[in-house]
Parts: structure tokens; sequence; C-alpha cells
């Protein structure tokens, strides 16, 4: 069939005079076909009516459709069985035209940037060889939408305190911050609905004020809203992570900085240039970080144990030993963990990426050694010296055999204040000269001591007088 272009020549060749055979050779085509369109006078190309063999069977094709499930193989078998003799070819084509199953495909869209108005945020499951294991990692990343900057970091969780902490490392990599920052919908971000209805978490919406920019999620299913940096995720797991080995997560997030600074400067062809040159452009249209950024930190409450340490994430971390039993505030950084004491900064140590069941501790933290044997003196032992230097010797003993706890000294003070000073006195003495330092035995003697002043026998008690017996 001739197109329309050739059917318009030949009509303009037949104006001018020009008979059907001269026209047949200029044009390498055969009379015939110079005279049908002759015969049709117009230009436009006439539609073919073919009966299609699968017509008569639209009823049937349709109703098969839904009892088979929409499995055209099975619709294929039925037919067959019925007697018909199409062919498999001939009915997906026919459900194609006639958009049985299926809806028509509708174009795809585009989105222009213009410079500092997106920025597009995810992250990505992987695997890496980090410490000579493979690891899984979540690989994220923030990517501009006009000059395609981006920027990547790893680590072993994505969680709202690393969703932070890698958004600041990501400003002040670039320098400023976008108006918005497209998201998948991810829970760190979202505290409820999905895309235009989204509501951030309080905690986020606050993140993102400081930096000037707001979060916006793309509705469920639609990846290609944030096209721009789902694309680097498999660039990044076969050129990145390919080959590349790493002796910590320190490493591999240095390794993947110099990794964005190389990719960001290689030109792209489809951006005639390369991601760098483009963001000489956007930066001056970036909103420009605060004058200070603080460092984010996630905050815990840890009473120091027994034995020196408090706990975070199943690491424990020392801090000094004069500090056991007391309230500690501990902040969480990237790569610090600090203890304060009240507003005083009292420890610190370098945090533990991968919680590893690990003791990290400071021999600065330590009592040196012999120190434990001379325990600081305490108020309480203070206070009882001061009223009755007679239990110095006492105390002392208590002391070498491992006891004098804040707890002994309150029992012998209470001791002081219950019982005659004479009878205590004298288990005292003996009690220091044998080494005797049980002090429930000491009291048991105390009060054999004083028993008969106290608890006369039965056989010494007067007998009660007249006026005692008329008042009961």
């Amino acid at each position: 069939m001739l197109d329309q272009s050739t059917r318009t020549a030949i009509l303009r060749l037949r104006e001018e005079g020009h008979g059907a055979r001269a026209i047949a050779r200029t044009l390498g085509i055969s009379r015939g076909a110079v005279k049908t369109v002759f015969k049709a006078g117009s230009e436009a190309v006439p539609h073919l009516d073919r009966a299609e063999l699968a017509e008569p069977l639209r009823d049937d094709i349709i109703a098969l459709y839904a009892s088979c499930k929409a499995n055209l193989v099975r619709v294929h078998q039925e037919l067959a069985i019925k007697g018909a003799t199409l062919s498999y070819q001939a009915l997906t084509a026919f459900c194609r035209r006639h958009a049985i199953g299926r809806a028509p495909k509708p174009p795809a869209g585009r989105y222009e940037f213009e410079p500092g108005v997106e920025m597009q945020h995810d992250t990505s499951p992987h695997f890496a060889i980090v410490a000579g294991r493979r690891v899984h990692i979540e690989s994220t990343s923030l990517v501009l939408g006009y000059s395609r900057m981006i920027f990547l970091q790893c680590y072993p969780h994505f969680t709202r305190f690393t969703c932070k902490i890698f958004l600041t490392d990501a400003a002040q990599y670039f320098g400023g911050v976008c108006a918005r920052c497209m998201i998948d919908n991810t829970h760190v971000v979202v505290r409820s609905g999905s895309g235009k209805n989204m509501v951030a978490v309080p905690e986020m919406i606050a993140f993102a004020d400081r930096f000037g920019f707001e979060f916006v999620a793309h509705e469920i299913g639609d990846a290609n809203r944030s096209a721009k940096v789902e694309r680097n995720f498999d660039f990044i797991d076969h050129n990145f992570l390919a080959g590349r080995t790493f002796t910590d997560w320190d490493d591999l997030n240095a390794q993947a900085r110099a990794w964005c600074d190389k990719v960001n400067a290689t030109p792209r062809r489809a951006l005639h240039a390369s991601p760098r040159e483009l963001f000489a452009t956007e930066l001056l249209r970036l909103k420009a970080l605060p004058l200070h950024v603080p460092e984010v930190y996630r905050l815990h409450h840890r009473i120091v144990d027994v034995e020196g340490y408090v706990h975070v994430l199943r690491v424990r971390y020392s801090a000094p030993w004069r500090l056991i039993g007391r309230p500690m505030e501990v902040r969480e950084s990237r790569d610090r963990i600090e203890i304060f004491d009240g507003p005083r900064l009292v420890a610190e140590h370098r945090r533990a990426t991968e919680a590893c069941d690990q003791r990290i501790t400071d021999p600065a933290h330590r009592p040196p050694r012999g120190a434990l044997a001379q325990r600081v003196e305490a108020p309480e032992k203070r206070r009882l010296l001061e009223r009755d230097p007679a239990f110095t010797d006492y105390v002392t003993l208590l002391h070498t055999r491992g006891r004098g706890s804040v707890r002994e000294i309150r029992t012998l003070t209470r001791m002081l204040d219950e019982y005659p000073a004479d009878a205590l006195h004298r288990a005292i003495a003996e009690a220091t000269r044998f080494g005797m330092t049980d002090l429930a035995r000491l009291e048991r003697m105390i009060l054999r001591r004083i028993a008969g002043d106290f608890f006369p026998p039965p056989t010494l008690r007067t007998p009660p007088t007249a006026d005692e017996e008329s008042d009961d």
C-alpha cells in the first residue's frame, strides 16, 4: 500500500499534466498503483476493512479470560477444545488490539527540575566484604535532581538516627540542600499516610527545619518519581562494591566518598557535561547551611554498673571507677560515645559500629594498683569516729578484712545510739582483740553483757503495789 507522501506526489504530477506511465517510471511504482490513486482522487490512505479471525470468538475469549484467571495459554487450549483453529499468536494479538485483560500503556513522563529544587533520597540492601566477612549493608544515597551529584554512605542498619547522620553529612558534602527531599515512603521519616498525604515524624520535621527543606513522598508504586536515585543502586552494586574489600566500616565509607568524587567528575553523555560542572550552577541555588551545624547524637540515660561500665546497644563502655552507681547521660554520635556526669564530660570512647557484646575499656578509668585498699573515707565513718574514737581500731580491722561498707558503718552508729557505752566498748575491744568482724555476733555479745541490767530475772523482780494493782 502506498503511503500518504507518495499518493500526494502522484496527484501533484497528474495536475502538472504527466501521464500514468511517466509517473510510475519516475516514482518506481506500478502503473496499476498510479491508476488506483487517480481513481480515488485523494491523498488519504484508505483503511483496510479486513475481518479478524478471532472476532467471531470475542465473547468466548472474554468469558474464558475471566474463568482461566487471565492465562491466555489456557484460553487458547479451551478454544482448541471447542474446535477453534485460531493460533496462539493471533489470540494474543487480538487481545492486545482490543485491550482484553490489559489497559493500554500510558505514555512515560519526564520530570524536569530547576537547580536547587529537589534532591532524592533512598536506601538499598547490598552485600560487601568488610574485615574479611561478607556482611549485609544498607547503601544510602542522595542525588541532586538538576546536576545529578551523588553522595553515598553505607551502614549496618538504617534507622532514624542513621538517617539524620547521613543527611547531615550529605548537606555538608554538597555545601547546602535543595528545597525538598523526595523519599520512598520510608518508615524512618513517615509517621502516617503515603504520597501527597504523607505526614512526617515530628522529630524529622524539626531536623528538616534546621536545614530549611521539607520531606515529600511519592505515591506507592511510582518508583519513577525518584528514578534519579533509584537508577544508581545497580551502578553502586556492580561498580563500587564489585571486587572491592574493606578493612572496616570507616574504610568502606571513606572509599565510598572517594568513589562519589570520581563519579561526579566523570562526563555523562545524557547530560553533555559532568555532574560537577552542572553543580557549579546548582550550588548558587542551594539553601545555605546554618552557621552552626550541631552534631547528631542519640541520648541514653544509664547507671554505671558495679564493674564500672555503661551499656549501649550490647556494648559496654568503661567509666571512671569512682562513678560506680551514679546516673550518667550517654551521647551516642556517629563515631563516638560520650559519657557526661551532669554537664561535665567524664569519658569518651570510639563507638563500636556493630553490636558484638564486647567491652571497651580505657585503662585510665580503672583504679591504680592498691587504690582499692585505700578506700575513700565516707561521711558516715567520719561522723562515727568523731562521736566515739574508741571505734577507730575496730573500723580499721573491718577495712583490712575487706569490710567496712557504708551499711556496716551505719550499723555501728545504730549500736552507739541504742546500747550503753560501757558494754559497747568492752564488746568492741574484745572483738578487735580476736579479729571478729561479724557485726551480728558483735551485737549478740553486747546483748549478753546488758541482759542482767535491762532484763532482770523473775526472782529479782519486785511485786506490784496495791496502787499498781488498782490501776490494772
